[in-house]
């Protein structure tokens, strides 16, 4: 890949909408515009990422390897290195940073305690009441 295309900022953003969509992935740029009709999540998922790092996105759906498979043909080239928009790490911890991820799993942690312990109370009031002792 010595000879790959540098693809700019300009040209991501250029090619952002549904008549002609790259997609930066893991720091390289995909032509996805054949693909759009296909994706089996539809196309307004693909359009969300443009012109930005679809890097987290796309590994947080858990793509199979069938679709990584796909990307070879889809490559266009590489992303300046310097660019406008900084491309996520991927030495990055795997957990989100999303605001709305962290509320889910502090409440999900949450829910992990409350839960066992009434239940857990249930049983002791439903056993006082039906024996008259614990």
């Amino acid at each position: 890949m010595s000879n790959a295309k540098i693809i700019t900022f300009d040209e991501l953003k250029a090619n952002s909408k549904k008549d002609k969509i790259y997609v930066l992935l893991h720091g390289k740029v995909y032509d996805v515009t054949k693909f759009l009709d296909e994706h089996p999540g539809g196309d307004e998922v693909i359009l969300a990422e443009a012109a930005k790092d679809a890097t987290e996105a796309f590994e947080d759906v858990g793509h199979s390897d069938e679709a990584r498979a796909l990307l070879k043909d889809l490559y266009v080239g590489e992303f300046e290195k310097d660019g406008e928009l900084k491309i996520k790490s991927s030495t990055k911890s795997s957990y989100s940073s999303s605001p709305a991820v962290n509320t889910a799993v502090q409440q999900g942690s949450n829910l992990m305690y409350f839960v066992p312990l009434g239940l857990l109370g249930g049983y002791f009031a439903w056993r006082f009441y039906t024996n008259g002792s614990l």
